[in-house]
């Protein structure tokens, strides 16, 4: 990608050496696959009396993380909210500053801009989120989490949690070398952002309490294989930042992290039902229509029947 001459963002909260604070345990791909039991399971009745409803689809959300990673340890525990800072976020410091850190904020930027740009279409103003950079374990307003968790969007406080160090595990553990693929991962938190503040999350969050288990976990899927969508719809719209192969660095990203994939090389059997972020064949297709489309209007993965995602 082609960032040098791109603006940082200012959206960046540094809290590295800060801990999680969150139980022990946790679910990887390499022993659990992509379904909802595990972790969920075991925390479902804790985050939903701490949080409600709202907390089903935090949950869920954090799922893409947990799949993605795939190594044991860690977990996603609640804990008592953290207050956000007063006024805007403060760069990273020096003293904590990875190299990443500057291509995060730029690639940051570059989804501040687009998505302000599609928001003002539409005659709305895009509030931005904020990127916090952790290392080891944060606290959100979720609960507390460990490096294991992945990169994750909270919604009840509008962040994206980032630990850097997942760029590496992504292109070592997984085969999605490349900076397409690490912004693809930013760019699918950040779609998640869009649909907190659009509302399909509280509509999710309505219909998931209502539904199965099975149902739910459908629901799910269409969220998430909506946020790849919006990461593609980004990425065409920075077209010009794009080199030759980039994008085919975000396909492979996208195939790597299918449940389909997750369980089958964690040597489980593939069980559908189970899916919370679609296979790696729907990853893609639904990553490559918003690349094509250029349109978060063509994001729509909540009017078609299920089994043609």
């Amino acid at each position: 990608m082609r960032l040098d001459d791109q603006r940082e963002s200012r959206n960046i909260e540094n809290r590295r050496g800060e801990r999680g604070f969150g139980p022990g345990g946790g679910f990887g791909a390499r022993g659990g696959g992509g379904g909802m039991g595990g972790l969920l399971g075991a925390f479902l009745p804790l985050i939903l009396s701490k949080f409600g409803l709202g907390g089903l689809v935090v949950a869920g959300l954090l799922f893409l993380a947990l799949n993605v990673l795939g190594s044991g340890g860690g977990g996603i525990g609640v804990a008592p909210p953290q207050s956000a800072p007063a006024g805007r976020p403060p760069a990273p410091s020096a003293q904590n500053a990875r190299p990443a850190d500057q291509f995060v904020a730029k690639v940051l930027a570059t989804t501040e801009d687009t998505w302000g740009r599609i928001f003002a279409e539409r005659g709305a103003r895009y509030p931005e989120p904020t990127l916090v950079l952790f290392e080891g374990g944060v606290r959100s307003a979720c609960g507390g989490a460990t490096s294991a968790s992945g990169p994750f969007y909270c919604p009840a406080d509008r962040k994206v949690y980032l630990d850097t160090a997942f760029f590496d595990q992504l292109a070592r553990q997984f085969g999605a070398p490349g900076d397409f693929a690490a912004a693809y991962v930013i760019a699918h938190e950040v779609g998640h952002h869009v649909q907190t503040v659009t509302g399909i999350a509280e509509k999710v969050a309505r219909a998931q309490s209502r539904a199965s288990k099975v149902e739910a976990n459908q629901l799910q899927v269409r969220m998430e294989l909506q946020a790849d969508c919006y990461a593609g719809v980004w990425a065409s719209r920075n077209r010009n930042l794009l080199d030759e192969g980039d994008f085919a660095e975000g396909v492979r990203a996208a195939q790597a992290i299918g449940d389909d994939t997750l369980m089958a090389s964690a040597g489980r059997r593939v069980v559908p039902d189970a899916f919370t972020h679609g296979t790696s064949e729907q990853r893609v297709r639904w990553l490559t229509i918003g690349f094509r489309a250029g349109d978060p209007d063509a994001c729509d993965t909540f009017s078609q029947p299920y089994d043609r995602l």
